[in-house]
């Protein structure tokens, strides 16, 4: 059974390893990480990782009952209880409910454990996969989004209202 857990610095190989596997994959729906993410990775995760303890994001990674890193969810922008959740999910387990049952989970945690009261997520127009996860976890359409909130792409803004 996959398991939402906190992320931390143990994760970062595996973390890393799921970010290569699945780049071509997640680059066909949402822009590319880029070489830099890659050739950074060190740098840029222990930066997420300080983010993180300064209370600015909250990070999870979906771990397989062998380590491996089936998906990642983000609160970021954390801000007056109201964060932006973005995730990915590996190609693998992609369509099978997956990302769906870890959203909820990470919304009830958002509550739970961060004090959120709201969680907005943008999803682009061509990613259906996405829209269908947001609006099965509970969220509702309330607009556009900026196309340089999703790499160039034109998308909607879903919202959610959490309950303690």
């Amino acid at each position: 059974m996959p398991e939402l857990k906190r992320l931390h610095s143990g994760h970062a190989p595996a973390v890393l390893a799921f970010e290569l596997a699945n780049r071509a994959y997640f680059a066909a729906s949402v822009s590319d990480r880029g070489d830099d993410f890659f050739g950074q990775f060190t740098d840029r995760y222990n930066a997420l990782l300080a983010e993180q303890e300064a209370g600015i994001c909250a990070c999870y990674v979906l771990l397989a009952e062998d380590g491996s890193v089936l998906g990642r969810f983000n609160l970021v922008a954390i801000k007056d209880h109201t964060a932006e959740l973005g995730y990915r999910v590996a190609q693998h387990v992609a369509g099978r409910g997956v990302a769906t049952a870890a959203v909820r989970e990470l919304c009830r945690l958002a509550a739970a454990q961060h004090g959120l009261r709201t969680l907005r997520a943008a999803a682009a127009r061509g990613n259906a996969a996405s829209q269908k996860v947001l609006t099965k976890a509970g969220f509702v359409p309330v607009g556009p989004a900026d196309p340089a909130h999703l790499g160039g792409k034109q998308g909607t803004w879903y919202q959610r209202d959490l309950v303690l």
